[in-house]
């Protein structure tokens, strides 16, 4: 087993899920795609992680990578039928990449919410173990406003319709932040992009008190995301090998 993880920004990492793959000795590659790092050969791995950054999918002109990692992204889940995990942006470009539609929210979500998995959700191994009103850490003003073909809705909350699907039976993507650590808000809030996005909400000086309420909830936080990897390397495990 060997995971392949896109980042967009540096300091947007898969934050607590690589203690996990650590602690498990499960190998993990990092390609940095805002960095100029160029997408490998996906046969070399098991499933292809993608995490958040600050970047709109439909930003291919200011970030001429997007095109692409998007190509990669249909090579991983419809060529090769690879698991696929995306977070945030991730999320947003599964949706993108696989004849979805991806825009502006009904409004931003910044901050610690709710999401409410639906039957479909309940009944999904990837959320297997977990309440079906989940807190989580939003940051985000684009959405999946239409799932791919063969999506699934899997969660939504007030102001945002897909907070998580999955396509097929193998590609899920959430919108929300379970890979949260101790570091993830103040690192994330001092972004210009995230900062600003965060005290349109929240209002000025936000960060600091967002924080402290982010690691008040980091044992419970911890916990959904040990419960979430688990079953998605379960099923990992359990995927017959082409």
């Amino acid at each position: 087993m060997r995971i392949l993880v896109f980042q967009h920004l540096d300091i947007e990492h898969p934050g607590i899920f690589r203690d996990f793959l650590d602690a498990d000795d499960i190998p993990w590659d990092v390609v940095e795609l805002d960095a100029g790092d160029p997408v490998p050969d996906l046969d070399r791995y098991t499933a292809l992680v993608v995490m958040g950054g600050p970047m709109d999918v439909w930003e291919e002109d200011e970030h001429p990578w997007l095109v692409p990692e998007k190509r990669a992204i249909r090579a991983a889940v419809v060529d090769r039928r690879m698991p696929y995990l995306g977070v945030c942006l991730g999320h947003q470009l599964l949706g993108d990449a696989l004849g979805g539609s991806v825009g502006k929210a009904r409004a931003p979500e910044v901050g610690l919410m709710q999401v409410q998995l639906n039957s479909a959700g309940q009944a999904d191994p990837l959320f297997a173990g977990i309440s079906p009103t989940m807190q989580c850490l939003q940051w985000h003003a684009a959405a999946v406003l239409t799932p791919p073909p063969g999506g699934t809705v899997l969660a939504s909350s007030p102001l945002c319709d897909v907070q998580a699907m999955r396509v097929g039976q193998h590609a899920y993507g959430i919108q929300f932040h379970v890979e949260v650590t101790a570091e993830t808000v103040p690192q994330w809030s001092a972004v210009p992009a995230y900062e600003a996005a965060l005290e349109k909400v929240l209002g000025a000086g936000a960060a600091a008190t967002l924080a402290q309420e982010t690691e008040a909830r980091l044992p419970a936080f911890a916990r959904d995301a040990r419960t979430l990897y688990d079953n998605f390397m379960q099923m990992l495990r359990s995927r017959p090998r082409p």
